[in-house]
């Protein structure tokens, strides 16, 4: 298990088992997993999502992006949901956009 900061300085958590999920999911991440903790640590932006949780924006290389769901349960705790690749990095762009305000 790794845990990282997020920009609020919550401890966000990226367990075994998240990871294996993220993996099953989305084969292509499987290379991603230190990004998947810096896109928390060090984000290009965060959104709004529709549950509660935040989506950490980073861009990868020119027009792909990684996005990181995760979750802060509160100020000593958060977890990572999901993560995945996207080229169509507007849709996350129309949601609220927490930080950098």
């Amino acid at each position: 298990m790794e845990i990282v900061q997020s920009k609020n300085g919550v401890p966000i958590r990226l367990t075994g088992e998240r990871w294996l999920h993220i993996t099953e999911e989305h084969s292509e991440m499987a290379g991603y997993y230190f990004e998947v903790l810096e896109s928390v640590q060090e984000p290009l932006a965060i959104y709004e999502g529709k549950a509660a949780e935040l989506l950490a924006t980073k861009q990868v290389e020119p027009g792909k992006y990684l996005v990181v769901v995760y979750k802060e349960v509160s100020k000593e705790d958060g977890f990572i949901i999901t993560a995945f690749l996207t080229r169509r990095i507007e849709q996350i762009e129309r949601r609220t956009q927490l930080w950098p305000r």
